[in-house]
Parts: C-alpha cells; structure tokens; sequence
C-alpha cells in the first residue's frame, strides 16, 4: 500500500493564497481585462474614449455654436446655476437604461436645469440584448423621456454606441441592429410625435450598423467624437445637430455643442 506524504508547508502555502484570491475575484471580472461595469451605471459616451480616441477641443474659427452638457446618475446633484453661469444653456439628463433602470437622480438634473432656465432633455441609453426596441422606447417615455411643446423641452436621446456589459453591437448582425434602432424611433414618434436624436460614433455606427443612413431624412444627429473636429459623419448625415467634443470639460459633465445659435436649440424644442 502507497504511503501519502503531506504537501511541503510551501506547496500547501500557494495553493492556499491561490484558492484565496479566486475566491475573491469578483463574479463580473474578465481575466483579460478590467471588470464589467455594473448594469445601469452606462452613460452617453461610455465607450467613446476608449474606441474613438482623446479628449479634445473644438478649434476655433466653428459657426455659431451652442454650449451644453449631458449628466447621468454618477454626477449626482448638479449645481445648474454654477453651469448656467459658465455658458450652458442646455442640457440632457439619462433617464433610462435598458427596460431596469431608471436615474435617480433624474428629477433633480432634469427639473433643475430647466429651473435655471436652461433648455432640457432627456436620453435612454440603449441595451439591444435585454429587451425589443419599441419595449425600450415605451419604458423611456413611460420614465421620464417624453416631450411637450413648452419651448424648453428637447426630444428623446437614443444613445446607441458600445456596450459596456459584453460584445460591442450586442450579439446583433447589422441588419438586425437597424431594425432594433427602427422599432425604438417609430415607437417613440408614436408615443410623443417627435422623432427622437441618435446620439452614436462614426466608428460603432459603421462596425454595427453598416454605416446604414437611412435614419437620416427624419432623425437629428448627435455625433461623439473627442477631438477637435468632428470628422466623418454616419452615411446619409451631411450635418450634425449636436456634438459631445469632450468627458472632462471645465465644469461637470460632458460637453457638447448645438451646431447653431440658441435660437436653434429653441427651433427643436418646439419642433
């Protein structure tokens, strides 16, 4: 009969401190890279730097342009009157994600920038592997994404772009990323009649869409892109209406700019 030896004290050591640190490793971590975020904390831009490059500034010399921000839940409760002070005059809060989640700290960014006097709005950021487009857009205007012709209202944001939870275009063919996007703006213009902003990346739009314009006649665009230009535009866009130029401006949240005069941004508030 074999006679079992107890592991050397060393041997038994490692395999002690390896165990552990399995143990310990997160459920949602990638050994091959860093952890997954957890669901809902996306927000518009989440994948534009890392894909698309670095942060940058609008050159000088552009037409007429409009300053703004975008907020989500990790900015908490935004001084608007410190921003209005600054130069913005707009701003889009996230109200939604998915069909689960909803900001909570929505009422305070949404209702407060419009009480400093700003023009609002309201965006969804989009998860096409959790739920159809048209179920996503009723829950976005079902919590808070909606619109009235108040002058200060901005349509509904669908921010479709790479997704922080798993592959890129979010297991869909090309094909089937459009009519995901279709269903989510015909459901939208159906529940407020207007057509909802794409806010997207020349890049993610190309790789998962096939650079498809023909959401172009209807939808305005929302181009991300942190440099000083905004270079290509998605096929079928000649122009864009709004661009995020930047994730670190010099006051909270992203920064935008309205290509046009604020009477511009008043001319889509009321549609």
């Amino acid at each position: 009969m074999p006679v079992h030896r107890p592991a050397p004290p060393l041997l038994t050591g490692l395999l002690a401190l390896l165990l552990a640190v399995l143990c310990s490793t997160p459920a949602h971590a990638d050994a091959s890279g860093p952890a997954v975020p957890a669901r809902g904390s996306a927000y518009m831009g989440i994948g534009v730097l890392a894909h698309d490059g670095q942060n940058g500034t609008p050159r000088t010399g552009l037409a007429t342009q409009t300053e703004g921000v975008d907020v989500a839940s990790y900015q908490g409760d935004v001084n608007w009157s410190t921003l209005l002070g600054s130069g913005v005059r707009w701003a889009y809060s996230k109200a939604t994600e998915g069909t689960y989640y909803t900001n909570p700290s929505f009422a305070q960014q949404y209702n407060g920038s419009y009480d400093v006097g700003m023009i609002r709005g309201a965006y969804h950021f989009a998860t096409p592997d959790t739920a159809g487009g048209a179920a996503q857009a009723d829950y976005f205007v079902d919590h808070g994404g909606g619109w009235s012709k108040d002058g200060r209202t901005l349509p509904g944001v669908l921010d479709i772009e790479w997704n922080p939870y798993g592959a890129a275009c979010y297991g869909k063919s090309k094909s089937g990323m459009v009519t995901w996007i279709t269903d989510f703006l015909n459901r939208y213009k159906a529940r407020t009649g207007r057509a909802a902003v794409i806010y997207t990346a020349t890049s993610w739009w190309t790789d998962c869409t096939g650079n498809y314009g023909g959401f172009a006649s209807a939808n305005p665009l929302w181009i991300a892109r942190y440099a000083s230009e905004v270079g290509t535009l998605p096929a079928g866009w000649s122009t864009y209406t709004m661009w995020q130029y930047t994730s670190t401006g010099p006051t909270v949240g992203d920064h935008d700019k309205f290509n046009g005069a604020l009477d511009r941004v008043v001319a889509l508030a009321n549609g």
